[in-house]
């Protein structure tokens, strides 16, 4: 870029930026609208991304050059990815961070306890009746914690020096004090004690699907059949599950909505391999599965970023500029019919383009996994329903659905009919007072109870991540001055001014997220969007095999019409053909389908929406 454009650029961000602020991109027609979030997202990328060093627990020695194997397929542990910085993004390399590195020490006692987390969480976040979603289906919340399994995670809390969260009288929880383990931080930070705490992602950074194929020789061992490139996958169409600690239904956050989806792509992995098959008959199992494994995880890019996205945030700006971060604007037509037409992702997508890190180490961030908590989208009470009738199977709760439960509930009721039921019933909107009961009174595995609601509070304060107010500066929006600034509920302003003694700057910022006003459409705030804005085209725009690697030569002609040609909607009926008659008028697979017509009525099928 030469210092004229330069110039021009940073000159057309600080319009944007100010039209954002004074009007509200969402409140603009939707060409402006794109064009003010093109100039938001460059300055995000200009000023929101900060690298936090390497981890201490990798190598200190040199890398070794890349096998050829490596040129052309994901490592298990997601090294070599970049090829100059082979260790980039890697399982146990560090979360980076979205603000600046000295706005992340995280609050000192006994500051950091106040006001008690689970006071926020009874007082602000108690869901009293579910308030729906209305525009999107439950497979929404089961996709989210889907991907996040590949995403992140901070690993093992430490069981020693915990957080001790002093109690009301009037508090029911067993427990005096509530104990919320830590956080474990990376031992060694660079530069030396003085440097903000730094946390480690003991999973990939990468968006490579390794919550289907794992993170570790043993576990992409167990996983795979050796024969034909295929995963294992038992006679009801659900893979094995690992047993003993590795045994994903006694891990915190296992439920059945994880099951259904990790048995659907299973099984989409499999067609994969044996479309690759009849067109590459001589390739080995190995070369069967390297390939359906990036045609795999390419396409789950695809469907969170042109499917999921766009129908939680629903604006028409989103929609448009979502989809154009996949196809871009010059749209899915015009590029499937010849291609990339320019090498501007703006016009012709990112997949396929060059690969770009905008001169920061890429990571996934400690704000990406704060704003990605959305637990008031999972709902209490689940009516699992027949296809064929519309006919119940029964309520259930999520304690029901959770754990080993979740097996349980699947051998009864069955793979089809529980996606049916998913598709058929609404989520929670990610607002207050919406928090899952029984995530706020969650018993683990190993018997501890949890207020989820409590420790999502202190896992932002903890890792240094900003109150709302100072994070909304840091995203370069305006702060409120005033609770009746910050949501348009006067009720809710009243209670939160009351839980943080009329103090708006100690506001945490997920109560500021799920108390402000949505713009229209939208499932989770504007905010948070923010963080959305940025890192939903970085992952994109720093994977090189979703970039200059997304090409035939890596993953076959037949590989890339895969991609091309499959969204949520056709991967269902490809392994549930008998869902077509709730689907057929369905555009999007996150949406409300149609119900089956009930036991004993005539007419059409289809019946109302959920």
């Amino acid at each position: 870029m030469t210092s004229v454009e330069s110039v021009f650029w940073r000159a057309y961000d600080r319009i944007t930026e100010k039209v954002d602020r004074r009007l509200g991109w969402h409140r603009l027609p939707r060409p402006l609208g794109l064009a003010v979030l093109v100039g938001v997202r460059d300055t995000l990328r200009r000023e929101n991304l900060h690298d936090t060093g390497a981890a201490s627990g990798l190598p200190d020695t040199p890398p070794k050059p890349p096998t050829p194997e490596q040129l052309t397929a994901r490592t298990v542990d997601g090294s070599y990815n970049d090829l100059a910085n082979p260790r980039m993004g890697m399982a146990g390399s560090r979360f980076g961070r979205n603000v600046p590195l000295e706005k992340t020490y995280p609050e000192p006692a006994p500051g950091i306890l106040e006001p008690s987390p689970r006071e926020v969480s009874r007082s602000l976040m108690t869901r009293d009746r579910l308030i729906p979603a209305t525009s999107v289906n439950s497979l929404v919340a089961a996709w989210l914690q889907f991907m996040i399994r590949d995403w992140f995670s901070h690993g093992r809390s430490a069981a020693d020096n915990p957080w001790e969260i002093q109690l009301t009288d009037a508090d029911p929880w067993p427990d005096r004090p509530m104990k919320i383990f830590r956080t474990p931080p990376d031992p060694a930070p660079p530069g030396g004690p003085a440097a903000p705490p730094a946390y480690v992602n003991t999973l990939t950074h990468w968006w490579d699907a390794s919550h289907i194929y794992g993170t570790t020789i043993e576990h992409q061992a167990f996983v795979r059949s050796g024969q034909d490139g295929k995963l294992r996958i038992d006679a009801d169409g659900t893979p094995p599950m690992p047993t003993g600690d590795a045994d994903p239904a006694r891990q915190p956050g296992f439920w059945l909505g994880l099951v259904l989806l990790q048995s659907l792509f299973t099984r989409e992995h499999n067609s994969i391999c044996d479309m690759l098959r009849g067109s590459y008959p001589a390739w080995s199992d190995e070369e069967l599965f390297q390939r359906a494994r990036l045609i795999l995880a390419a396409l789950t890019a695809k469907i969170h970023t042109t499917e999921w996205t766009p129908a939680v945030i629903s604006h028409p700006t989103t929609v448009t500029a979502l989809r154009a971060n996949w196809w871009g604007l010059a749209g899915e037509r015009l590029h499937r019919l010849v291609g990339r037409i320019v090498d501007n992702e703006v016009i012709s997508g990112i997949p396929g383009g060059h690969t770009d890190h905008y001169e920061v180490p890429y990571s996934l961030t400690e704000e990406f996994a704060a704003v990605y908590r959305m637990h008031p989208l999972m709902r209490d009470d689940f009516d699992l329903r027949s296809l064929a009738d519309d006919r119940q199977h029964g309520t259930y709760t999520l304690r029901d659905l959770a754990g080993p439960a979740a097996f349980d509930a699947l051998v009864k009721v069955g793979h089809t009919d529980l996606l049916y039921s998913f598709g058929t019933m609404h989520p929670g909107l990610v607002t207050l007072h919406n928090f899952p009961r029984f995530l706020q009174e969650f018993v683990r595995p190993d018997g501890r109870m949890a207020d989820l609601a409590a420790t999502d509070i202190m896992r932002h304060r903890e890792t240094g991540v900003p109150r709302y107010n100072e994070f909304r500066r840091l995203m370069h929006m305006p702060a409120p001055a005033t609770f009746d600034e910050l949501t348009d509920n006067r009720q809710w302003a009243h209670e939160i001014a009351d839980v943080y003694h009329g103090d708006i700057e100690r506001v945490d910022l997920m109560v500021g997220l799920f108390a402000e006003a949505r713009p229209p459409g939208f499932a989770f705030s504007d905010t948070a969007f923010r963080i959305f804005v940025l890192m939903a085209s970085r992952r994109l725009n720093s994977d090189r095999f979703l970039t200059r690697d997304f090409t035939p030569a890596v993953y076959t002609p037949e590989g890339l019409r895969w991609i091309a040609d499959n969204t949520m909607c056709t991967v269902l009926l490809r392994h549930h053909p008998e869902l077509r008659s709730v689907m057929r008028d369905v555009q999007n697979a996150f949406q409300p389908w149609n119900r089956s017509t009930p036991a004993g009525t005539s007419g059409p099928g289809g019946g109302t929406r959920s």
